[in-house]
């Protein structure tokens, strides 16, 4: 036997310290916006403190953490604008820090993003590494940080909490924690009502595995015992070993055939059959816990509304928010072509549509996997066939990380000194546009 035969593979380098680059680039990137957002305000007399923490619907949550729920604006048209529409989780965070250390609500609320989306910026390299490799790994968060809202990854708003949430849930399914899933996308559905995504994610990924375990049990093995497992059981609960999951693209390695001397007695059944029922068990427990955090929500709201499973949507209502397919978003692309200089807008959201449905069917075709599918197309689908809020539609998009990576993919191709040039270009854009934006309309 060789020296290649008996070396071992080295060790893989824990996942902080493969992600550090990752972090730091997107750390760079958002201290970039900060910089900019700053100076910018300044020259128009604004503080930049106040944008990010102050405004639109920053004020809706520090209201929350300070005064609880049940605080509503009646418009003069009759809409009603109830504080109930925000979800509890970053709120509740707002109210800790703020109870635990010398800050603001809104001072918490700027701390809970800033954290969070190094934490989320942590996951999406989970994910994308676990796919893809470590480049594309750091490709993938470097895109997110650069997007063109991206600045809302700093602002008092919960979308950088709600990513780390899903990115993190999506990693535990990747590697076989059914638990941890189940629990990261409960508080996602305490975060926002996209948290539908990550529960969706979690049950369509554990019926495939209970299906194929099923399939798995049933055919004959190579000796005929048909007790036996087609392939091993999932890595046990928190183990550090990759885990067989639904539509995962990792690179397998088939152990060499064994002979019949060294063939698995049926002795040994029973111990896989309480393997198997064990991982089961911690399977169907994460697909319990998952909707707990979103469903519990909806009914407290509407039992506090009277209004039963439709006191949600009538407080979503009130805001003028609904889900059409994308009738009302179609109308609002079509009424941008009725002059020229508006038409442009209309050309570059259609545009950016497409770009965004090919990005998907691009990550269908090179076979991603199914948990990070179905997360992308509900997050796609609630965003582009809301009935209201056009405008807040980019920032509504911020979670859908996963359509990144067949860009990040591409990125990791390049050479370094080329990659490293487009995301300078790229932070750079979007930290001047994030100060145009913020300082202009806003988040609606």
């Amino acid at each position: 036997m060789t020296d290649l035969d008996t070396r071992a593979a080295p060790p893989r380098a824990p996942l902080l310290r493969r992600a550090a680059p990752a972090l730091l680039g997107c750390a760079a990137v958002r201290a970039l916006g900060l910089v900019v957002l700053a100076v910018w305000s300044a020259a128009r007399g604004k503080s930049a403190y106040t944008l990010l923490t102050a405004r639109w619907d920053s004020l809706w949550y520090t209201r929350v953490a300070e005064l609880g729920y049940g605080y509503e604006v009646r418009l003069p048209n009759g809409d009603v604008h109830s504080n109930l529409a925000f979800f509890p989780l970053l709120p509740w965070l707002e109210r800790l820090l703020h109870a635990v250390l010398p800050l603001s609500y809104a001072d918490a609320g700027f701390v809970v993003s800033v954290l969070a989306s190094l934490a989320a910026a942590c996951g999406i390299f989970a994910v994308a590494d676990r796919v893809y490799g470590a480049r594309a790994g750091v490709c993938a968060v470097l895109l997110w940080a650069v997007l063109p809202v991206g600045i809302v990854q700093s602002m008092a708003y919960s979308e950088s909490l709600f990513t780390a949430l899903a990115a993190w849930s999506l990693y535990a399914l990747l590697t076989g924690r059914w638990i941890t899933a189940g629990v990261l996308a409960a508080l996602a559905g305490l975060t926002r009502p996209v948290g539908a995504a990550v529960v969706a994610a979690v049950w369509v990924a554990g019926v495939i595995s209970f299906v194929r375990d099923r399939s798995a049990m049933r055919r004959p093995s190579a000796h005929g015992d048909r007790r036996a497992p087609a392939h091993p059981p999932s890595a046990p609960e928190g183990s550090h070993a990759p885990a067989h999951t639904p539509g995962a693209s990792q690179v397998t390695h088939t152990p060499a055939p064994t002979t019949g001397a060294e063939a698995p007695s049926r002795t040994s059944c029973p111990q896989v059959a309480v393997v198997t029922q064990a991982s089961a068990l911690r399977r169907a427990l994460g697909m319990l816990i998952a909707p707990l955090g979103a469903a519990g929500y909806v009914l407290w709201v509407g039992r506090r509304t009277g209004k039963g499973l439709f006191g949600y949507l009538d407080i979503q209502a009130g805001w003028r928010n609904g889900f059409d397919g994308g009738y009302a978003f179609a109308r609002f692309v079509a009424a941008k072509f009725t002059s020229f200089p508006s038409a442009l807008a209309g050309v570059g959201l259609i545009v950016g549509v497409a770009l965004l449905l090919w990005l998907y069917l691009t990550g269908v075709r090179r076979r991603q996997p199914v948990e990070l599918l179905v997360y992308t197309g509900v997050v796609l689908a609630l965003a582009l066939c809301a009935s209201s809020y056009f405008g807040s539609k980019p920032r509504l998009l911020v979670p859908a990380f996963p359509v990144l990576l067949p860009l990040a993919c591409a990125l990791a191709r390049l050479r370094t000194s080329r990659s490293v040039l487009v995301t300078a270009l790229l932070a750079v854009a979007s930290a001047i546009y994030g100060a145009f934006w913020l300082n202009g309309s806003g988040p609606p």
